[in-house]
């Protein structure tokens, strides 16, 4: 992002985050380096919508772009475990107005359009959204026992509640695809003569 003051390293360690961890916008921008332990795969949620911290176990490949993200800020400035994870290239905090226009500008740039006008564009919540769905599809390929998972989804996304969560899983193509396979196995399987 020539002329901008968030990095690419930066912004693309925030864009992984944001899916990776299925992490709200500012939670990620609140994460301290003291909240995020690379050693055992975990980041500390503090602050959240509902005055909670919770634990966020992360993937072998988010902690990969986290390390490298954190080596690539390190030689530029001076860290200590109460500054802030995500950094401009001037070294300040990145904050949500500079990020969301940062999104706005690579959205555009890679052609993403969606049809509906501005107010109908994907927004850096969709990762949200896209992660939550992304876990969902998975299990139902799996075959994992759903309702015992939707409850630890719901957790790990910090939401008080399973109605919290349901309104996170629109119905795409590949969710309708896995589930349709579910059932299928399920009649199959169950099938009286």
């Amino acid at each position: 992002m020539p002329n901008s003051l968030t990095e690419d390293c930066a912004f693309r360690a925030l864009l992984l985050t944001l899916y990776g961890a299925g992490l709200r916008l500012g939670e990620a921008l609140r994460l301290k380096d003291a909240d995020v332990d690379l050693q055992d795969a975990v980041l500390t949620i503090r602050d959240t919508k509902f005055f909670k911290t919770r634990l966020v176990p992360i993937g072998k490949d988010l902690v990969h772009v986290l390390t490298d993200y954190r080596n690539r800020r390190d030689r530029r400035h001076t860290v200590n475990p109460d500054t802030l994870l995500f950094r401009l290239r001037t070294g300040a905090p990145m904050h949500s107005g500079i990020v969301e226009r940062a999104f706005v500008r690579v959205r555009a740039a890679a052609g993403i359009r969606r049809a509906g006008g501005p107010r109908q564009q994907p927004r850096l919540h969709d990762l949200r959204h896209t992660a939550a769905v992304h876990r969902l599809v998975r299990w139902y390929r799996t075959g994992v026992d759903l309702h015992r998972q939707l409850l630890r989804l719901a957790t790990y996304l910090g939401h008080q509640d399973l109605a919290g969560t349901q309104r996170y899983l629109t119905l795409t193509p590949p969710l309708l695809r896995a589930a349709s396979r579910r059932f299928e196995r399920y009649a199959r399987e169950n099938h009286h003569e």
